[in-house]
């Protein structure tokens, strides 16, 4: 009987390139390639056996906001989570996109914020929410210092005035670099939504 070498890990994950380092990562976990091609679970990876998964499923408003993996990126829009009486939504930093995934409104913060907001918006209707639901915002900008004030003038406009929330959600402002150097905030929320009676 002749026995086969096993295929190298690189060839396994074709799409990543992978360093010495990555490889050696891998291994220590116990993953020899990817989650189709896996005859042995791992532990911390895959599902815990005999116990289920909290539901979820993934939120997105094609008609406003083109889905992240459009461009590359390796996150969903939003994810939905069923819980016992409540519903709860964790939508990802969201900006001043089109739907066809171009950044809006360079250089003029008050209109990304609005166009966060709406696509935020959106995100919400699709799942049957609204931003009275919303109990937490991060919000990112890339010159919290240059930005702050006037942030906060048309959140607070936008929260206050247009929607009517009190109280507000808790929020947390941060200064980071964006994943475009046109945007100049991402904002992130958490809503959740009892269920029907």
């Amino acid at each position: 009987m002749k026995v086969m070498e096993p295929e190298p890990m690189m060839s396994r994950f074709a799409d990543v390139t992978t360093s010495q380092g990555v490889l050696e990562e891998l291994a220590a976990l116990g993953i020899t390639g990817p989650v189709h091609e896996r005859e042995v679970a791992v532990e911390g990876i895959d599902p815990v056996p005999g116990r289920g998964i909290i539901p979820r499923r993934q939120i997105s408003a094609p008609e406003i906001l083109n889905e992240a993996y459009d461009y590359g990126s390796a996150f969903s829009r939003g994810l939905r989570v069923e819980l016992p009486g409540a519903t709860m939504l964790l939508l990802s930093g969201t900006a001043s996109i089109d739907d066809e995934g171009r950044t809006l409104y360079e250089g003029d913060l008050e209109a990304q914020c609005m166009r966060t907001f709406r696509n935020l918006t959106r995100l919400l209707v699709a799942e049957g929410a609204s931003w009275h639901d919303v109990v937490r915002t991060t919000c990112y900008l890339r010159d919290i210092e240059r930005d702050y004030d006037a942030f906060n003038k048309i959140r607070t406009f936008f929260m206050r005035e247009i929607v009517g929330l009190d109280p507000v959600p808790a929020s947390t402002g941060i200064q980071v670099r964006l994943c475009r150097s046109d945007l100049l905030v991402e904002i992130e929320l958490m809503a959740i939504v009892p269920n029907a009676e």
